[in-house]
């Protein structure tokens, strides 16, 4: 049971080191790691390139986590039909037993969180890891993932600090996790991942104190010419 979570995670890793903001940067010529915030994430790839790449590396690392998150819970849940593949499938089928549907799903999405933020492609640099782990968690406890959205909508919509909306989203899923009274283990995951948001938003916060962090403004048109 332990190898294959484990062996979940590093598939999870995988598929989060994926640099899906820098392979859309490059296809526009730009070295995402060298402009801006020099982060690979969607904020930084729509402040520099625009709003179409920067919604696309957003939707691409929110399917990282879902992905990493949903794989094996398929296999969880469908464990039966791997009866069918002999000895292999009877080995697969008892280890995924063993474990629950929260714990290999918490792998993977922990593995991707990781290889989101510490690619293994990319010099082990990478993003924030909300993206990916909002991906995972609309799959693992998907009531949380949607109270935390609605929060960082309303934080976002009143600052326009993407930071902060970030911060305080992660913040509520400690919060809303232990108020639905699901167990120590979504307990303890849901305080991960707030935890890890938080430390990868280390600098951030430094600005956000400093009164120096950017606002995600729009740009106001060109006046048009006289």
């Amino acid at each position: 049971m332990i190898v294959f979570i484990l062996t979940t995670g590093v598939i999870g890793y995988l598929l989060g080191a994926l640099p899906f903001g820098y392979l859309v940067a490059r296809a526009k010529g730009v070295n995402i790691f060298e402009v801006g915030s020099k982060s690979p994430g969607a904020t930084n790839v729509r402040r520099v390139l625009g709003k179409g790449p920067g919604n696309l590396v957003f939707v691409l690392d929110t399917l990282k986590g879902a992905v990493a998150s949903s794989w094996v819970l398929m296999m969880y849940f469908g464990v039966n039909i791997n009866y069918e593949f002999g000895q292999w499938g009877l080995n697969m089928a008892g280890a995924i037993a063993g474990a629950t549907w929260l714990q290999l799903g918490a792998s993977g999405l922990i593995g991707a969180m990781f290889g989101h933020s510490f690619s293994c492609f990319t010099k082990f640099k990478g993003g924030k890891g909300v993206a990916t782990g909002a991906g995972g968690l609309v799959v693992v406890m998907p009531m949380a993932a949607l109270i935390g959205a609605v929060v960082w909508v309303l934080v976002f919509l009143i600052s326009r600090y993407v930071s902060l909306a970030s911060i305080i989203a992660s913040l509520t899923l400690p919060i809303s996790v232990w108020l639905m009274e699901r167990s120590y283990f979504a307990l303890a995951m849901a305080i991960f991942v707030a935890a890890f948001v938080v430390f990868r938003h280390r600098e951030n916060c430094r600005r956000l104190l400093n009164g120096t962090e950017n606002r995600f403004v729009k740009k106001k048109p060109d006046a048009p010419e006289a």
